[in-house]
């Protein structure tokens, strides 16, 4: 029997038992999306849960990459370029962020569809499908034909309408006061 068929008849027997996964929008403008979906990978691969984790926007200095590695629960895909803040990019460059975040994020996809993992977190999506690295397109039909069983979390601020539809969850952190607005930079350790 071939592993595709197998995975299948897996994903219908988790179906068949009740299991369903929901889709999580950790969202606003307030210091925390990240980190609440790194503590829901924690809790679950606690629970012996398998979770993918893909970022984007983003690099892998920050101190929860470290950690997360070390999980063997927990599969962080690595950032395989840098482009700095989207806002800032040249064409060309948001044309190359945009053929690499695209890439990662169909591997991700493919990845989180063949039965391996019980959570995928998309950290920062939101915000790569806002800049046009991404097409939200494609997400909101990931999201429509994921497997039943799979967990998804999405991260980011202002999600479309659209999104906002397709989530099970919605966590909106909103900021009331930050150091940033009195000038103090982001904190190893704090912020990243």
């Amino acid at each position: 029997m071939k592993p595709e068929i197998l995975r299948a008849a897996d994903a219908m027997q988790l179906q068949s038992a009740g299991v369903r996964g929901y889709v999580h929008l950790y969202c606003g403008d307030g210091k925390g999306k990240t980190t609440a979906a790194v503590g829901l990978a924690i809790r679950a691969a606690g629970h012996d849960k398998k979770v993918l984790i893909s970022r984007f926007l983003k690099n892998d200095d920050s101190g929860e990459v470290a950690v997360l590695k070390q999980i063997p629960q927990i599969t962080v895909l690595p950032c395989r370029e840098r482009f700095g803040f989207a806002f800032r990019m040249t064409e060309e460059e948001r044309k190359r962020a945009a053929a690499c975040y695209t890439g990662q994020f169909r591997e991700t996809l493919r990845m989180a569809a063949d039965g391996r993992f019980d959570i995928l977190i998309l950290d920062e999506i939101v915000a790569a499908c806002q800049y046009a690295l991404v097409a939200e397109e494609e997400l909101l039909d990931f999201l429509e034909n994921r497997p039943a069983f799979l967990e998804v979390v999405l991260t980011g601020r202002n999600p479309s309408e659209a999104m906002r539809e397709k989530a099970d969850y919605i966590s909106e952190i909103r900021m009331e006061r930050h150091p940033f607005s009195r000038g103090i930079a982001a904190r190893e350790g704090i912020e990243y």
